[in-house]
């Protein structure tokens, strides 16, 4: 169990690290006014974003090789203290200060979601679903994705820009919904693993490159729309949530339903939400100008491709 919530740690880490490089590579790149695969041509050459990416692929490997020593009810709520340590950078690198009930609000969130995965506990289902059931699961997840996106972009009223905090915010829960739905995809891809070849003749390994290239858009331009205070709520907490949902719906796992697990679970979930509250109402969230608006320093120099190649 030690060696578990040892890489389970590090894995939270890696995301964390992976998140704060693709913010400050994402946060000088042009345009941003709508979706485009542009930005993605731009970042591919900032060093500070393709470690972010590194770090993101070495994460996903420590989550993989906590799951061969811990069970999934013990890893993924450990999972949630990235948004610890995404503060932690803030108050090492940001432009502003974390106050006290900036702390507060992410240790809420992270404990809440941690309690509230650890107490459902999602376990048993199937390891295929119905074709019905996918055509439902994807078409919602894509639905409501699209629509935060357009959100995320539709002018205030009074034909006023989105905030750049709204923005990001919103362009993170987008993206939470599709990287959960990419957890499901690859949950049915690793049922087919032991047919060689053959897993190439079942749907699942092209719907995950179709998927995860989509949220790998949505996240940078997530990334590039504000401060990182904004989205990472986003990222960390309504990715397992929604991937839970959909285990419940389309493999039709059980959550622990018991009268106390679902007091513990109501609980775990007010405070979350009340963690997601307070952080809207933050300065780091809400307090920025178009200077800082990345919320932590600007990338050096050095680590810039344009004055490298100027």
């Amino acid at each position: 169990m030690v060696k578990a919530v040892m890489l389970a740690l590090a894995a939270s880490f890696c995301t964390a690290t992976s998140s704060v490089c693709q913010r400050l590579g994402a946060a000088t790149a042009p345009g941003g006014e709508r979706l485009s695969p542009k930005l993605l041509l731009y970042l591919v050459r900032q060093p500070i974003w393709l470690a972010g990416i590194a770090s993101l692929i070495l994460g996903f490997v420590f989550q993989v090789a906590a799951l061969h020593y811990g069970d999934l009810a013990l890893v993924q709520p450990i999972l949630a203290t990235e948004l610890l340590f995404v503060f932690a950078y803030m108050a090492i690198i940001g432009t502003k200060r974390v106050a006290r009930h900036d702390w507060l609000a992410a240790a809420a969130m992270a404990a809440g979601l941690g309690v509230f995965l650890f107490t459902a506990s999602p376990s048993g289902g199937h390891l295929h679903a119905q074709a019905a059931s996918w055509w439902f699961a994807g078409i919602s997840a894509l639905g409501l994705a699209s629509l935060a996106a357009v959100m995320a972009f539709t002018p205030m009223r009074r034909g006023s820009p989105p905030s750049p905090a709204r923005k990001a915010a919103t362009l993170g829960v987008a993206t939470g919904i599709s990287w959960g739905f990419v957890a499901a995809v690859i949950k049915e891809l690793s049922s087919h693993t032991g047919a060689g070849f053959g897993i190439f003749l079942t749907w699942s390994p092209y719907a995950l490159v179709a998927v995860g290239a989509a949220s790998m858009l949505l996240s940078t331009h997530a990334f590039q729309a504000g401060p990182l205070a904004a989205s990472q709520p986003g990222f960390t907490i309504v990715d397992p949530l929604v991937a839970s949902l959909l285990g419940v719906f389309i493999f039709a796992e059980h959550l622990q339903l018991s009268p106390l697990a679902v007091v513990v679970e109501a609980a775990a979930l007010g405070g979350l939400v009340a963690g997601v509250v307070a952080i809207s109402r933050s300065q780091l969230v809400q307090g920025q100008t178009h200077e800082d608006e990345a919320g932590l320093r600007p990338m050096p120099a050095a680590l810039d491709v344009r004055d490298a190649a100027g």
